[in-house]
Parts: C-alpha cells; structure tokens; sequence
C-alpha cells in the first residue's frame, strides 16, 4: 500500500472537505484523482479531487506588479513561503473493516489528518465495489465542473483497471 502522504486536511464536513499541501508536493495529485484519509485502524473515506486552488497573500500581490522579478524570489516564494495549495475532495464513500461503501461516511475527517492518494489497487477496489453509486454523489454537485469531473475520474479509473 502506498504510503505516501500529499497533503493534510484544512477543514472538511462529511460531504466534502479541503486539504492542503506545498507546491514542491503537487506532482502527483491532479483534478479527479481519488484520494482518502484514514480515521482509524480501519476506517477510510474515500473522495475525489474537484477544485485545486492556489490562494495569495500580500506579497504576491506586490510581486505581481514588479518588472523583472528575480528568479531566486519566485522560487522562494513558491517552495519556503507557507502559503498551501488548496484541493476541493468531494467525499464519495468509505471504508470501514474492509468494506467499501458508496455512502456519505459515519463521520468527517479531523484537521490535520493526512490524505493519501490513492493507489491504482485501490482505485480498482472502490470502483469495482458496487453499481458506480458513487457517481450519484457527483452528479449532485453545484457550482463544480460535473462533466470534467466525471470524464477525468473514468480516465484515471480506466488506467487502474488495465
């Protein structure tokens, strides 16, 4: 399993929730990926990336309208300063004693958990689990890109089940 930790969690309800990470870490998550979070010994939720957001701050602000920013500042402000990147997971099931679960979780994450991305093994496992219910958690988002999503995931899904 991997273990690989991407972020930790900012704040979040049981129908979604927000973590953050640092820009040298957003390599490997993108939009539609599934990641989870652990609870418990044995007890995961399950969500899919839908908005991935990179906030300023005051200097930013200022650098922006500077002629001929040095190179040295913009790679210091991208991976010492301690502005997150922010990712938007809508929660899509869970995993509690092995079982896997197209339903809204018992209960949310906390502040500060860690999210893990998902492996292609568990991607194949969720996806595999059930009629796609899942996709009903997707389709009632407003104010989100639905179709991107939806194509995104199933591209990313169909790697994992070849």
């Amino acid at each position: 399993m991997n273990e690989k930790p991407i972020g930790r969690l900012l704040r979040g309800g049981t129908t979604e929730f927000v973590f953050g990470c640092r820009v040298n870490q957003l390599e490997e998550p993108q939009f539609g990926d599934l990641v989870r979070v652990r609870l418990g010994k044995d007890y995961e939720i399950f969500g899919l990336i839908y908005d991935i957001r990179i906030d300023d701050d005051g200097l930013v602000r200022q650098l922006v309208t500077t002629h001929g920013i040095d190179e040295a500042i913009i790679a210091d402000n991208r991976f010492n300063r301690n502005v997150p990147v922010e990712m938007s997971v809508l929660t899509v099931g869970y995993r509690n004693n092995g079982q896997i679960k197209h339903l809204m979780p018992p209960r949310p994450a906390l502040s500060l958990d860690v999210i893990f991305l998902c492996t292609d093994k568990e991607g194949l496992d969720f996806t595999s689990t059930g009629r796609f219910g899942y996709f009903r958690h997707i389709l009632r988002m407003q104010d989100a890109p639905v179709g991107e999503l939806i194509a995104s995931h199933i591209a990313i899904a169909r790697e994992a089940h070849y």
